[in-house]
């Protein structure tokens, strides 16, 4: 009979203990922990009425880590793609590091969205809105201002280019006391009780401070390290899911 890998009961407590206290550094600027959150279908509508300026915004379908396929050159996976009541798509990036949030990035997704949208025989005008969305530690363009709105521009004429792709940098750094500069603020809370929003503070505290939420916070941030750092295929991941567990 094979041998049973026994993890003492004491030894279950202190793994859970000492995993309990990385999550409680999460934030929301932790993709990971991000990832979780936004799974709350409100959460993420809340974060794109802020952005957006638009407090009717519905979401109506989204998919965390959307697996964007390009067999003729590099895809990408997306942190969250959504789509609104309006038929508006929305990428919404959280990124930690400069290097992930460039504009050439910015363009790459952007262009990836629009390339996995129509079906064959679809006109070009059935395209919709797009939206991709960084949310940024630093102030990566560097000018100092809260949000960033790029659109293409015809020079000549001084006017926009009505392609309707859209690409929006949001500057994290600035928490100033307007519904964009609160929002900043929350996503870089480690506590519920300090948030603004009680929307982001229920789901927060879910995760964190419930025994449910803890171990949905615990195994999926443990997943999705091991898978990250393995590159574990689909085909596996309820295996590997089942190692970790034990």
């Amino acid at each position: 009979m094979a041998d049973e890998k026994i993890v003492p009961e004491n030894g279950l407590e202190v793994r859970y203990e000492r995993y309990k206290g990385i999550i409680k550094n999460f934030t929301l600027m932790s993709d990971i922990f991000m990832r979780n959150v936004f799974k709350q279908r409100e959460c993420l509508e809340y974060v794109l009425q802020v952005i957006m300026e638009k407090q009717d915004l519905r979401v109506i379908d989204q998919i965390i880590q959307k697996d964007y396929k390009n067999l003729q050159g590099r895809s990408a996976i997306m942190d969250c793609v959504a789509r609104d009541s309006e038929g508006k798509q929305f990428d919404v990036e959280i990124q930690q590091d400069n290097e992930g949030a460039s504009p050439k990035r910015a363009r790459y997704h952007s262009g990836l969205m629009d390339m996995n949208t129509l079906n064959p025989g679809q006109d070009f005008d059935e395209l919709p809105e797009s939206y991709v969305i960084f949310i940024t530690r630093d102030d990566i363009l560097g000018y100092g201002f809260p949000i960033y709105h790029i659109d293409r521009h015809i020079k000549e004429a001084d006017d926009s280019f009505q392609d309707e792709a859209h690409i929006i940098y949001v500057n994290s750094r600035k928490q100033e006391d307007t519904e964009l500069g609160r929002l900043m603020h929350d996503l870089h809370c480690k506590n519920a009780d300090e948030m603004h929003s009680p929307v982001l503070a229920k789901r927060v505290h879910e995760l964190k401070d419930t025994q449910k939420g803890v171990e949905t916070s615990l195994w999926k941030s443990k997943f999705y390290m091991a898978r990250r750092k393995y590159g574990i295929r689909s085909e596996q991941e309820d295996a590997f899911f089942q190692y970790w567990r034990n």
